[in-house]
């Protein structure tokens, strides 16, 4: 099954509506991305939760990092760039951290708040190399930015 983003959008939209705590939202948003699409194997967020440090937040999939410094991996890569970083091949990334031996490829998006903070990070993982394109990262960024762009 792929996803069909308008439906996910709208779904999101719906499930989020008058809703403004970050990790029900989160937690809303990392269950139906997750069941969105087959391609999706591990499905969450990574919060800052102090500076230049992600922690694992709600999440879909088997167990993830705890820890994340902005210094190392995708993960971090995203959240010290603000740039979604897409990776065809993970072994093909510098300081990949494996979290799960299964994942092969990876799309990590920055999460803004309405200042224009990182707050978090979306990380999807696929046990299937070269599993996402751009469409996945500007359909996934419009998610994220109607879903927490209010936030204070």
């Amino acid at each position: 099954m792929r996803v069909n983003y308008d439906t996910l959008a709208q779904n999101v939209a719906a499930l989020a509506h008058g809703e403004d705590d970050v990790v029900a939202l989160m937690a809303t948003v990392a269950c139906e991305v997750h069941h969105a699409d087959d391609r999706f194997d591990w499905t969450g967020f990574y919060r800052v939760t102090a500076p230049e440090m992600l922690k694992i937040g709600p999440y879909q999939g088997g167990h993830g990092c705890l820890e994340i410094p902005f210094s190392r991996g995708v993960c971090g890569a995203a959240a010290r760039t603000k740039q979604t970083q897409l990776v065809a091949d993970v072994e093909d990334f510098p300081g990949h951290i494996a979290c799960s031996s299964s994942t092969r490829s990876e799309i990590v998006l920055p999460v803004f708040n309405k200042s224009g903070e990182v707050i978090g990070v979306l990380d999807i993982d696929s046990n299937q190399a070269n599993a996402f394109d751009q469409t996945d990262a500007d359909r996934l960024a419009e998610i994220l930015s109607a879903t927490f762009g209010h936030l204070g």
